[in-house]
């Protein structure tokens, strides 16, 4: 509980003392701190781009495509202008169209369903894991109908969703299986990394995710070959040759510019992984004896895109880590169920405790790549003192 009428928690502070430490401040992402890392690089090949006008596609996104399907053990990896439109495409070659239903959590962000509604599917919702946040397989198993087509489990925050029950459940109902791994580049599950157990997998590299690139960018990514051909068209207006359109396409492709920044960074991607787990370890012992719930790994390697905490005095303890000067974020204080343009679906109108439990509660607290230990301990010590 977030103390009130106590200053700084009423630890008694001198005005000294309180005074330095207003003058700090912990961002909840600094960005520019991955490009001090990469810059001379980029911008030696951001002129060759430029003297090549490789601009769509390109040398540089096969490069990119390359290098992470030999990172991720995969036969094909298939750069997009998204995570969203990697959601879509992926939907599209495996099939899903009007009349079919997929089973998705309710505590994502929204493009995780995006896709489904674009491909003319029904979403449908099902709870989440109180530990996790991940997709509760039992509720899923539930909402299986004969119109079941596929299930998108949600690797949340970085953690892999159950894969175990996720997979025995597909194959039990014979549905396709589409990993959003948007916030998980990097994390394994049984020593495989996410993106590459299901049918297809589905990354984000926007901006602030633990790869990310110099605006929107995504990727899919497979092992069956002509799921990857018919993504590599979906992705290109449908041509199968230059200027021969076999299906309905769409403008998807991966800038070269994209594809030359996240090629820089994918090798420095797992010491910056190495780093954000030492930092949420920090975090968990610091705040241990707080009464936060503090994050749960349950499945895999996490990869901590996000440290997530809960406590129902979320948005009293938000405003005074505002007041010191201390950033923080929500992922996601609205269940998908609850948002105004899905209440047209069937399952919006069901209820789904945990799921509404995470949206009042979650906090993400401060979590980047180059982040100090200093830094940790000042977001911890003020949550101590406020708590």
């Amino acid at each position: 509980m977030v103390r009130r009428g106590t200053g700084m928690g009423g630890t008694g502070m001198t005005e000294n003392r309180l005074a330095t430490v207003l003058d700090r401040k912990v961002p909840f992402n600094d960005l520019s701190i991955q490009w001090q890392q990469i810059a001379v690089d980029v911008r030696q090949d951001f002129e060759m781009i430029f003297e090549q006008s490789a601009f769509c596609l390109g040398p540089f996104v096969e490069r990119f495509e390359a290098d992470i399907a030999q990172y991720l053990g995969v036969r094909h990896a298939i750069g997009v202008n998204s995570g969203t439109s990697a959601l879509h495409l992926a939907a599209l070659a495996k099939g899903i169209g009007p009349g079919d239903e997929v089973i998705v959590p309710a505590h994502s962000f929204i493009a995780t369903l995006w896709g489904v509604l674009y491909a003319g599917a029904t979403p449908v919702f099902c709870d989440v894991e109180p530990t996790t946040g991940n997709l509760d397989v039992a509720a899923a198993e539930r909402c299986v109908t004969a119109a079941t087509k596929a299930i998108i489990p949600v690797h949340l925050y970085g953690q892999s969703a159950n894969m175990k029950a996720v997979m025995e459940l597909a194959q039990r109902f014979g549905l396709a299986v589409i990993e959003d791994a948007a916030q998980a580049i990097g994390a394994t599950w049984q020593q495989r990394y996410l993106g590459s157990i299901g049918d297809l997998g589905c990354f984000s590299f926007y901006p602030g995710k633990n790869l990310g690139a110099a605006g929107e960018a995504g990727l899919i990514v497979t092992n069956d070959d002509d799921v990857a051909k018919q993504v590599r068209s979906l992705r290109n207006h449908g041509q199968s040759e230059r200027y021969v359109h076999q299906i309905v396409g769409y403008n998807c492709r991966m800038d070269g510019l994209q594809g030359a920044v996240l090629r820089r960074k994918l090798p420095r991607l797992a010491a910056w992984t190495a780093s954000r787990r030492k930092l949420a370890e920090r975090y968990r012992q610091k705040l241990l004896e707080t009464p936060l719930v503090l994050p749960s790994v349950q499945y895999g390697e996490h990869v901590w895109h996000l440290f997530v905490v809960r406590t129902p005095e979320r948005d009293r303890l938000r405003a005074a880590l505002a007041e010191r000067r201390i950033e923080t974020g929500l992922h996601y204080p609205i269940a998908l169920h609850k948002q105004p343009c899905l209440n047209h679906l069937p399952s919006a109108k069901l209820s789904f405790p945990s799921a509404e439990a995470w949206a009042a509660e979650c906090l993400s607290l401060p979590l980047f790549t180059g982040m100090t230990e200093d830094q940790v301990d000042y977001v911890a010590d003020a949550i101590r003192a406020l708590c």
